[in-house]
């Protein structure tokens, strides 16, 4: 008798304790769970800024990696997945373009992205490309002209 008393004064302070703190945040969903972590290498060139130029690794959730601006570009990742977006995908082949040059920068992206493999190309050769380009900033570094 002695132990059921004891065991429900025990369950009684568990269960006050737990609701003191208040309610448990919600658990991520199992895809989540499941899924790859974002993990992109990134190789940009001919920027014309030599600091920019370079291949750099961005890790999201938890944010690691040498990209010099890892936590905005997770940030940025995260708000274009929150829109259902994929940022990574090729401009469509029957877009209208404006027909200007934003300069010779490339970046070839690879890895993985809320699940899904990556391996895009980006330049900044008419107006679609530098719009694509720009969307990604500061995952890609700023290439205004």
């Amino acid at each position: 008798m002695l132990r059921l008393a004891a065991f429900a004064v025990t369950s009684a302070l568990a269960a006050s304790a737990a609701t003191a703190a208040g309610p448990l945040p919600p658990l991520p969903t199992l895809g989540r769970l499941l899924a790859a972590p974002d993990r992109l290498t990134i190789t940009v060139s001919a920027t014309g800024n030599p600091r920019a130029d370079g291949e750099y690794l961005l890790e999201c959730n938890p944010v690691g990696g040498n990209h010099p601006e890892a936590e905005r570009a997770c940030d940025r990742l995260d708000i274009l997945a929150k829109q259902d977006k994929d940022p990574f995908a090729p401009t469509a082949k029957r877009q209208i373009c404006t027909m200007q040059d934003g300069g010779p920068a490339t970046a070839h992206v690879t890895g993985t992205w809320q699940g899904h493999k990556v391996d895009a190309t980006f330049r900044r050769t008419d107006g679609c490309e530098i719009v694509r380009w720009n969307n990604l900033e500061p995952v890609l570094p700023g290439g205004r002209s």
